[in-house]
C-alpha cells in the first residue's frame, strides 16, 4: 500500500509540469465553447481531435524509450535515415515556411519567395560541409564546438543570437498558425497561439527528442497531405494552372520568376533592390545551416554517413513541400474575389487561409488546416527543444552547476522548455508579421553565428580573441543598418537607402564576411598570446580525462 501511494506521488511529482499544461488547455477549450458563437464547430472539433492524436503519439514513443539525458537531447544517437530526414523536412517546414512562401509568391512575386529553395541549398551544403565532421565528434549541441575552441564563458554569449534565432523562429510560426486559425474557424489570434503552444510544449517536456521525431514523421505527413489536397480545388476557382500562371507572369513580368535578371541592378525595375535581394538570399542559404534544431537531428543521427544524407534528403523534401503553397499564392493573385461575391484577404499574410477557407469544400479546408497545424507544431516542439538543450548543456552545466548529474540537467531542460514555449507565445502575440519574425531569426544566425561555428570547425587556430572580434564587428555592422520591425534606424551610413529608411545595401553579407576576417586576423595575430584550443574527438577526451 506505502508502494503504490509512493508511485503516485512519483507520478504527479514528475509529470506535474505537464498535466498542468493539459489542465490549462482543457480550461481555454472549456471557454472557447463558453463564449464564441461563431465558431466553425466543425474544423475545430477536426483541430483537437488532430492535437489529441499528436500529443497520444509524442506521449507513446515518450513511453516506449528511456528517458536518459541522451534519449532527451540526441535520442541516443540512433534515429535510422527514413525517420531523421523526415523530423528534419519537418523542421524546416513550419507555419511560416508555408504561410510566408504563399504571402509573398501573391504580394510581391515568386522571385521574393526565396526560402524554399535557400533553405533546400542550407541543408544540402550542410549535410555535405558540416554534418559528417559534427556527428564524428559527437557533440550533444552547436554550442559544443564553440565551447571547445572559445572557452565557456564566449560560448555562454553566442548563445544568446542561437536563443534569439529560436524564438523568432517559434514565433514566427506561431503567428502563422494564430492568423490562419482566426480565418477559417473563427478563432481569435491569442486563443489560437496559446491552445497551440500549450499542446506543443506538453509532448515535447514529456518526451524530448523520441516525442519530437516520431510526432514530425506523422506531422509531415498530414501536412503534404493537406497542402497537396487543396490545390486541385482551389485551381478549379482560378481558371486552371496554365491559366493562371499565363496571368501571374504577364502581370509581374520579372518578378514572376525564381530568380532577378542577371544584371538586375541595370534593370529600372530592380535597381537597387537586387542587392538586397542577393542579400537575403546568402542570408537564408548560409543562415539556414548554424542552427541547433538543425544539428540536434544531425547529432542524433546512427552515424556520420545518416546525419549527410538525412539533410540532403530533407532538403528535396523541402523543395516540394513549397510547391502547394507558392501555387497557392498563385491562386490568390488571380482570383477575382469581389467578382466571386467574396471578401478580399485583408492582407498579404492571410492569403493562404483566404484562399482554404472560400476556395475549398469544408472538409478539405479543415484537412489543409491540419496539414498547416501540423507545420508548426512539428516546428515549434524542435526549436523550444534545442533551445533547451543548449541552456541546460551549455550554460547551466558549465556556468552554473558543473556537477549537475543528468536527471538534475533532463529537469533543467523540461522547465526551461516552457518558459521558452511562453516567451515564443508573447513574442508571437506581440509581433503580428510571420515574415519579418521568419528573416530576423536567420538574420542573427547568419551574422553573427555562422561564421563562428565555420571557423570553430575548419580553421585550426581560431582562438577567442579572435571569436570576441568578430562577434563584436558582426554585431557593430548589422545594428548599423536598423530594422525597421523593431524600431532601430540605422545609425552606419551605408548606401542605397530608401526614403523609408531602408538600406537595400547588403549589410548583412558584409557582417557576416567582416566577422570571418576579423576572426582569423585577430586569431593569427594573437595565436601565441592565446593559445589556438583543439576540438577533441570522443577517444581523446577519454584519454585526457584517465590522464587528470
Amino acid at each position: 500500500m506505502l508502494v503504490l501511494e509512493s508511485n503516485k506521488e512519483s507520478f504527479w511529482k514528475k509529470n506535474a509540469p505537464v498535466l498542468f499544461l493539459v489542465a490549462l488547455f482543457a480550461i481555454i477549450l472549456i471557454y472557447i465553447a463558453a463564449t464564441n458563437k461563431d465558431i466553425h464547430w466543425g474544423g475545430f472539433i477536426g483541430m483537437i481531435a488532430f492535437y489529441a492524436l499528436v500529443y497520444y503519439i509524442g506521449a507513446f514513443y515518450a513511453g516506449k524509450k528511456s528517458n536518459t539525458l541522451g534519449d532527451m537531447m540526441v535520442a541516443k544517437r540512433s534515429l535510422p535515415l527514413g525517420v531523421a530526414m523526415f523530423t528534419m523536412a519537418a523542421t524546416w517546414v513550419g507555419g511560416g515556411y508555408i504561410n510566408g512562401t504563399a504571402e509573398f509568391t501573391y504580394s510581391d512575386g515568386l522571385v521574393w519567395a526565396q526560402a524554399p529553395w535557400g533553405y533546400a541549398l542550407s541543408l544540402i551544403i550542410g549535410g555535405i560541409f558540416y554534418a559528417r565532421k559534427m556527428r564524428r565528434y559527437e557533440f550533444m549541441t552547436i554550442i559544443d564546438p564553440l565551447e571547445q575552441r572559445f572557452g565557456k564563458k564566449m560560448a555562454g554569449v553566442l548563445y544568446i543570437p542561437a536563443l534569439l534565432g529560436e524564438l523568432f523562429w517559434s514565433a514566427a510560426i506561431l503567428t502563422a498558425l494564430g492568423t490562419t486559425f482566426g480565418t477559417i474557424l473563427n478563432i481569435d489570434f491569442t486563443t489560437s497561439i496559446i491552445l497551440s503552444g500549450i499542446i506543443a510544449v506538453a509532448y515535447t517536456v514529456l518526451g524530448g527528442m523520441w516525442a519530437v521525431a516520431y510526432t514530425d514523421l506523422f506531422q509531415m505527413a498530414v501536412l503534404l497531405l493537406g497542402l497537396f489536397l487543396i490545390v486541385p480545388f482551389a485551381l478549379g476557382q482560378a481558371g486552371g494552372l496554365e491559366s493562371a500562371w499565363s496571368n501571374y507572369s504577364a502581370e509581374l513580368g520579372s518578378y514572376a520568376q525564381l530568380f532577378p535578371p542577371i544584371n538586375g541592378w541595370q534593370d529600372p525595375a530592380w535597381g537597387n533592390w537586387y542587392w538586397n535581394w542577393i542579400d537575403y538570399a546568402l542570408l537564408l542559404i548560409f543562415g539556414g545551416i548554424a542552427w541547433q534544431v538543425y544539428f540536434q537531428r544531425v547529432l542524433s543521427a546512427k552515424n556520420e554517413k545518416t546525419a549527410m544524407w538525412l539533410s540532403i534528403f530533407a532538403g528535396i523534401i523541402c523543395l516540394i513541400a513549397a510547391v502547394p503553397a507558392v501555387i497557392i499564392g498563385v491562386i490568390g493573385f488571380n482570383v477575382d474575389w469581389a467578382g466571386m461575391g467574396l471578401p478580399a484577404p485583408e492582407n498579404a499574410a492571410v492569403i493562404l487561409p483566404h484562399v482554404l477557407r472560400y476556395l475549398t469544400p469544408e472538409i478539405v479546408a479543415a484537412i489543409g488546416l491540419g496539414g498547416l497545424a501540423a507545420a508548426v507544431m512539428s516546428s515549434m516542439d524542435s526549436s523550444i527543444l534545442s533551445a533547451s538543450s543548449m541552456a541546460s548543456w551549455n550554460i547551466y552545466r558549465p556556468l552554473i552547476n558543473p556537477k549537475a548529474s543528468d536527471d538534475k540537467l533532463k529537469k533543467v531542460i523540461k522547465r526551461t522548455i516552457i518558459f521558452i514555449g511562453v516567451g515564443a507565445m508573447i513574442i508571437a502575440l506581440n509581433v503580428k508579421s510571420v515574415y519579418t519574425l521568419w528573416y530576423l531569426a536567420s538574420d542573427l544566425v547568419y551574422t553573427v553565428l555562422f561564421p563562428q561555428l565555420t571557423m570553430a570547425l575548419f580553421y585550426k587556430n581560431a582562438n577567442l580573441y579572435g571569436s570576441i572580434a568578430g562577434f563584436a564587428v558582426a554585431v557593430f555592422l548589422r545594428l548599423g543598418g536598423g530594422e525597421p520591425s523593431l524600431g532601430l534606424s540605422p545609425f552606419l551610413p551605408y548606401p542605397m537607402m530608401t526614403d523609408e529608411g531602408i538600406v537595400l545595401f547588403p549589410f548583412r553579407t558584409l557582417a557576416c564576411i567582416s566577422a570571418f576576417i576579423f576572426i582569423f586576423a585577430v586569431s593569427e595575430l594573437t595565436k601565441k598570446k592565446c593559445k589556438p584550443r583543439p576540438l577533441k574527438l570522443p577517444s581523446e577526451k577519454e584519454e585526457t580525462a584517465k590522464a587528470s
